[in-house]
């Protein structure tokens, strides 16, 4: 008799990038149906004490398996690589692997540099920084140049394409009129058959339909 394999709970949002990428690995390596989703809410002046209990930094995802409570997209997506024991999604040798972990950088980067865009536009008038904005805008269409010139192929994906797919739709979701698109066909058409894979489906980022909170407001 095959013992049932244990279940895991992650701290999820249907809105954050971060959030999907784990989930986009979890699909792709047949891990999803062990995963127990609990919506949590939080931001940079919104604690969650849920959240806080399992990880004190405040911040998702964050995955619990039994005693072992991790945090960290990028540690929640190698545990969940190790857990399949293939080697998929991060390559265990060679250059394989560093151009993935290469990759996976430079789209988190860009994740991280759209959240703190949009987190300078919440401070209001009077709070924003210009050359913080200036950087930022200067920083997103030349690592969307570089994303352009990796001439991305259709192989398996590995954690490298899960991220990149991640920050590009969260330009779509939340910087729709950066239209990256524009001026990188390449990069277009691979994202364009990315998101028709039926974990990139499943894990389409939404809206948690809450009203605008302001940046200092705490919930």
């Amino acid at each position: 008799m095959n013992t049932p394999a244990a279940r895991m709970k992650l701290h999820w949002s249907p809105s954050s990038p971060y959030v999907r990428k784990v989930m986009l690995v979890a699909h792709e390596l047949g891990l999803a149906d062990r995963i127990d989703c609990v919506r949590a809410v939080v931001g940079p002046a919104r604690l969650n004490p849920e959240v806080m209990a399992d990880n004190p930094l405040n911040k998702i995802p964050t995955l619990i398996d039994g005693a072992t409570v991790l945090f960290d997209s990028r540690v929640i997506c190698d545990y969940l690589d190790a857990l399949d024991g293939r080697h998929r999604m991060l390559p265990a040798t060679g250059p394989a692997r560093w151009t993935a972990l290469r990759r996976q950088a430079l789209a988190d980067g860009l994740i991280e540099i759209a959240v703190l865009l949009r987190d300078e536009h919440w401070r209001g008038d009077g709070h924003r920084s210009p050359a913080h904005l200036q950087a930022f805008w200067a920083k997103i269409p030349a690592c969307l140049d570089r994303l352009e010139a990796e001439q991305l192929d259709d192989a398996e994906p590995d954690i490298g394409h899960i991220a990149i797919a991640c920050a590009l739709s969260y330009l779509d979701f939340r910087l729709p009129a950066q239209k990256w698109r524009t001026g990188r066909p390449v990069l277009a058409a691979w994202e364009r058959r990315f998101a028709a894979r039926p974990s990139a489906v499943a894990t389409a980022l939404v809206e948690a339909g809450k009203r605008p909170l302001k940046f200092y407001e705490m919930e």
